[in-house]
């Protein structure tokens, strides 16, 4: 994850690392058609025992496959550690060397408005933080990425993406900046609830923007033409009341190896989206069944409901940056020259204690996403009706998620279900599903007649 948090980063990635994501699996190989199930997922005389059927799906994965899985999902572990230290050591130099005040006096004198001094600080502090964090960011993006054999991206190309997100960082976190200072200075007291509101709402912009304005910087999105993909998309769509008329292809192929799909979006930006990857990779009943979990998203309001969560969460952690703050500047007041709240100098101490508290709430936050991408897992069982499809993306997606963790390790550290836990849920629902399903898979959305 990038380093440089502006306020506006903080909250937008805090939002939307817990709104309906892509369900994303590495693929190894072309998969025209459905893998036949292991004889362990296959029903006997009308029976099958989930148990039995997930541990058969286990097996399938080589342990040289597993054994990379395990080790790249595990580091990241430590990644959210040392990205956490990372960045409070650049908030407390920038606050010890007295570099952000020297930043702030610089503003004062360009310009005596007020706003425009937040302006010109917040694109000093970006750049600044950016310039910093760099090294750090090449290896956990870049350098670590390859090494894992996940990104298709050469070094230029990857700085180029960089440099674009820079730029977006730069517009959205500047304005970000200089409204909550706005609301500091106008509301001294309070200016925690309401600079958590303005946050919020910045990050849905950021949802609401994203499909049709920030998407198209990074890849090109084209209306996909191919009927044997669309129409059971569309035919899915249409059964659980999402009015898309056109399904939405990127070149996602030109950054990762993963395949993904989306429906993205809202208030009228919504987007069904599918990459290229998982057209040419994944088979028909493995598409279905990643666009019926992300219509499950849509379906259950997910975007609104994480929102007002995350919302909840961010206010509380303004709150706790509001009583601590005093406190750390009245005690390093001479080292830092920090005036006070309203004082732009005083954002990597924001940000600081932001960060520290983002740190400490990890499983929350990662709670709150599993929960909703869990009820989106058992929605799209539902509507597609493909568990051997999604048992088999879900092996797929194991290629760069640890698959089978311990119950304490996927609470704390999983944002989405393990792979065991929905190749078991599939597993269930296939088995009370027999009789439909013929004892062994269901049949494809585009042959169905609809679901209830």
């Amino acid at each position: 994850m990038t380093l440089v948090r502006t306020l506006f980063i903080a909250a937008l990635v805090c939002v939307l690392s817990a709104l309906p994501a892509a369900v994303v699996a590495q693929v190894s190989g072309a998969s025209p058609k459905l893998a036949t199930p292991p004889v362990g997922a296959q029903a006997v005389n009308g029976h099958l025992d989930p148990e039995v059927a997930t541990r058969a799906y286990l097996a399938t994965l080589p342990s040289d496959k597993k054994a990379k899985s395990d080790a790249y999902f595990e580091g990241g572990y430590w990644l959210i550690l040392w990205d956490f230290v990372i960045t409070a050591v650049i908030y407390i130099a920038l606050l010890a060397t007295g570099l952000s005040a020297r930043m702030r006096n610089a503003a004062e004198r360009m310009t005596k408005s007020p706003t425009l001094q937040s302006v010109l600080y917040g694109v000093l502090f970006i750049a600044v933080t950016t310039v910093v964090a760099l090294p750090w960011v090449i290896y956990e993006g870049f350098v670590r990425e390859h090494s894992y054999g996940l990104s298709n991206l050469r070094l230029g190309a990857w700085l180029m993406e960089q440099a674009k997100g820079f730029g977006i960082s730069l517009v959205f976190g500047v304005l970000l900046i200089a409204v909550l200072y706005a609301i500091v200075r106008k509301l001294p007291r309070t200016w925690w609830v309401w600079g958590a509101l303005a946050g919020v709402a910045f990050a849905f912009l950021g949802v609401v923007a994203g499909p049709v304005l920030i998407t198209p910087i990074f890849n090109s999105p084209k209306k996909l033409a191919d009927a044997r993909v669309v129409d059971p998309i569309l035919r899915l769509a249409r059964q659980n009341g999402i009015g898309a008329t056109d399904v939405w292809e990127i070149d996602a192929s030109k950054q990762t190896k993963r395949i993904s799909a989306n429906v993205s979006g809202a208030m009228g930006t919504e987007r069904i989206t599918l990459n290229d990857n998982l057209l040419n990779r994944a088979s028909l009943e493995e598409i279905e069944a990643v666009m019926g979990h992300e219509m499950g998203h849509y379906v259950l309001n997910h975007v609104y409901k994480e929102t007002m969560e995350l919302g909840i969460l961010i206010v509380i952690g303004f709150a706790v940056v509001a009583w601590l703050f005093e406190r750390l500047r009245a005690r390093y007041e001479a080292t830092w020259q920090i005036r006070g709240i309203g004082d732009p100098a005083g954002l990597p101490l924001v940000l600081l204690l932001f960060a520290a508290y983002s740190f400490v709430i990890t499983p929350v936050t990662n709670t709150l996403t599993r929960t909703a991408e869990y009820e989106a897992d058992v929605f799209g069982l539902n509507t597609a009706r493909q568990p051997d499809g999604f048992a088999q993306i879900a092996i797929k997606l194991s290629e760069y998620r640890k698959l089978d963790p311990g119950p304490w390790e996927e609470k704390i550290f999983y944002d989405h279900p393990s792979g065991r836990t929905r190749i078991f849920t599939a597993m269930r629902w296939k088995a009370e599903n027999l009789p439909a399903t013929n004892g062994a898979t269901t049949p494809s959305a585009s042959s169905a007649s609809g679901n209830p």
